[in-house]
């Protein structure tokens, strides 16, 4: 798989109808229409599932990435900064 190299994603926050194994309730995903699916799970910062409410949209740095050869995923430093959008 060839990975991509960071760059800036909008993604939101959003409670899935069924919690597929992922830790919370509330989980973080790309918006519609960019370069990225609204299925891809993103892990970054747990504030921006913790600290705002569901429905808040954030750009974050980013990169596809897979572990260990499973599904890819959106990846994102947990101590990097992030925007809240409006």
């Amino acid at each position: 798989m060839k990975k991509d190299e960071y760059s800036y994603v909008i993604v939101e926050s959003y409670m899935p109808k069924v919690n597929k194994g992922y830790h919370g309730d509330i989980h973080i995903r790309p918006i519609a229409g960019q370069k990225y699916t609204q299925d891809m799970h993103v892990r970054c910062s747990k504030d921006l599932s913790t600290d705002y409410p569901e429905g808040t949209k954030f750009r974050i740095k980013a990169k596809l990435t897979n572990k260990e050869g499973g599904k890819p995923f959106l990846h994102s430093h947990y101590t990097w900064p992030y925007e809240v959008l409006k």
